[in-house]
């Protein structure tokens, strides 16, 4: 390894640029456990940095994520509640000045793939019957801080027993959880059941062909930049989404043939960041 010496190093016979010295800078991090005087003697990442990637869609998740994420995991049951999230992000990524396009809304689905839409729905109910309620039921208490342990499974879920005031009324999950009950009225153990898997993400059963009008709809209207692939069962279900849907998406124009890139930035076609110790310093009077 070459000497570092002012901005030069000798790397073998020929001379070359090793580091600036005037753009390495101390971390001088003073924390409760440790202090770093640093500074971390690696090159920047080919990313520059990782990307930024966000989970939640509260008020307050949204207007953290307009700021600072590059990408957002989120959860939606209907095509409208997708819409009115992604064009109240990207409204709010550009009135702080930052480019629409830099901020990707990726909502999750879980696709049940059958060669049918009955054999489809049959791997969506036999999943469904895997569940175990009374562990389905202390997540869902998790959500609604409610205890339901009580109740018929099979009856009625009791929406007056959910309350939205304070702290846990700003969490986006208890939203899609009322969501649901709300628009399908569903049976307690219904409701366990659509969270069990896909925790209140968009569960899909249907063919390949199904599952990609599906995926193209959202696209095409509006919904989302993509979609965070979550398969019921791994790596089968994966496997399937690849082989089944991933073709045709390629072939409506949908979906990349080949990467342009190696890096996720690269994958999610985001800049990279600008190096802050690399901009012109401006001159002192």
């Amino acid at each position: 390894m070459g000497q570092l010496g002012g901005r030069r190093a000798r790397l073998g016979p020929a001379v070359r640029i090793f580091a600036d010295t005037d753009k390495i800078h101390p971390i001088n991090h003073i924390g409760k456990y440790h202090r770093v005087k640093g500074p971390l003697t690696l090159p920047r990442s080919p990313q520059g940095r990782p990307v930024y990637v966000q989970a939640g869609s509260s008020q307050d998740e949204r207007s953290f994520a307009s700021r600072y994420a590059e990408a957002i995991f989120t959860a939606h049951q209907t095509l409208g509640n997708a819409q009115e999230f992604y064009a109240d992000i990207k409204a709010r990524v550009k009135s702080v000045g930052r480019n629409p396009d830099h901020v990707k809304v990726l909502p999750g689905i879980s696709p049940f793939i059958g060669s049918t839409e009955a054999e489809a729905r049959a791997l969506h109910d036999e999943f469904n019957e895997l569940t175990q309620p009374e562990y389905s039921l202390y997540q869902l208490r998790r959500i609604v801080d409610a205890d339901l342990s009580s109740y018929d499974l099979d009856g009625p879920f009791p929406r007056e027993l959910i309350r939205v005031e304070g702290e846990r009324g700003a969490s986006s999950r208890i939203h899609v959880v009322l969501d649901i009950i709300e628009r399908e009225n569903p049976t307690i153990r219904q409701l366990l059941h659509r969270l069990a898997g896909a925790r209140g993400h968009w569960a899909q059963a249907g063919t390949p062909e199904q599952i990609a009008d599906k995926i193209q709809e959202w696209f095409d209207n509006g919904a989302a930049d993509g979609f965070n692939i979550m398969p019921p069962y791994l790596h089968g279900a994966f496997d399937v989404f690849a082989e089944e849907v991933v073709p045709i998406l390629r072939r409506r124009g949908l979906f990349r043939h080949d990467y342009d890139g190696a890096t996720l930035r690269d994958h999610f076609g985001l800049p990279r960041p600008e190096n802050t110790f690399s901009r012109p310093q401006k001159a002192t009077a």
